[in-house]
């Protein structure tokens, strides 16, 4: 039997995702459909008026191409968090993009601060982490994927480019760890033995089918009633037949 722990697949795996794109989207659309901007919706940081940006500034973008390059990250980032940490999927994400706004509107420039690139690092920062340290192989297989794809993401948590908010890629990348650290998950114990495993059968296990239904050991295991048996039948050869003439 399956247990409660086990990494498993539900409609909020792909659902959740595609809210979040398909919101993000739609609300680019919409500023271009009214010719408006709502940038000024953003973190803009240490005003009152900029705290707003902390609920609004993940749907927000400047861009196509800056739409265009949070979106596969997004997705995949969140499915891969409602796969494998679908227990405290949502608690993390309310917490961890709260304080990732905070953090962003604490130690930014001031300039308006967009874009969900503050959420892919804050995913990309706890998968990673949060694999390593519960040092489970399906965790740990995940924390190197993500690695190796999204392992260049860490230079932007520095100030290498003037257009990049940099300090919510650091908020966000600060809180997945801290997450990762403080935030329990249950995660299934590795398997072991053959008869942990889902597809185990009882009936095709060699050693027990050696014990009858009472118990007791059976040394040579009787034969299969559907075995296929080749009987070979060998004639005598005339005694007329053979020789020379």
């Amino acid at each position: 039997m399956k247990k409660e722990t086990d990494f498993k697949y539900t409609h909020n795996v792909l659902l959740v995702p595609m809210i979040a794109v398909l919101s993000i989207w739609t609300v680019f659309w919409l500023e271009l459909q009214f010719s408006t901007n709502w940038n000024e919706f953003g973190i803009y940081p240490r005003t009152l008026s900029g705290l707003r940006g902390i609920l609004f500034s993940p749907f927000l973008h400047s861009s196509v191409e800056h739409l265009y390059n949070n979106t596969l990250p997004l997705a995949i980032l969140l499915a891969t968090l409602m796969y494998f940490y679908q227990s405290i999927s949502f608690r993390f994400l309310f917490w961890g993009l709260l304080c990732t706004g905070i953090i962003t509107w604490l130690i930014g420039r001031p300039a308006f601060h967009i874009g969900a690139s503050g959420l892919i690092y804050l995913l990309a920062s706890f998968i990673f982490f949060k694999g390593i340290f519960t040092k489970h192989y399906r965790l740990v297989a995940v924390s190197l994927v993500v690695s190796f794809i999204y392992g260049s993401m860490l230079w932007y948590i520095f100030p290498i480019k003037e257009e990049i908010s940099w300090e919510g890629h650091l908020g966000g990348f600060l809180m997945g760890l801290l997450m990762a650290i403080f935030l329990k998950v249950s995660v299934p114990p590795p398997v072991k033995y053959a008869w942990e495993k889902e597809d185990y059968n009882e009936e095709e296990d060699e050693f027990l089918r050696h014990f009858d239904k009472d118990g007791n050991f059976i040394e040579k295991l009787p034969e299969e009633e559907n075995e296929l048996r080749i009987t070979y039948h060998y004639k005598k050869a005339d005694k007329d037949s053979g020789g020379e003439k």
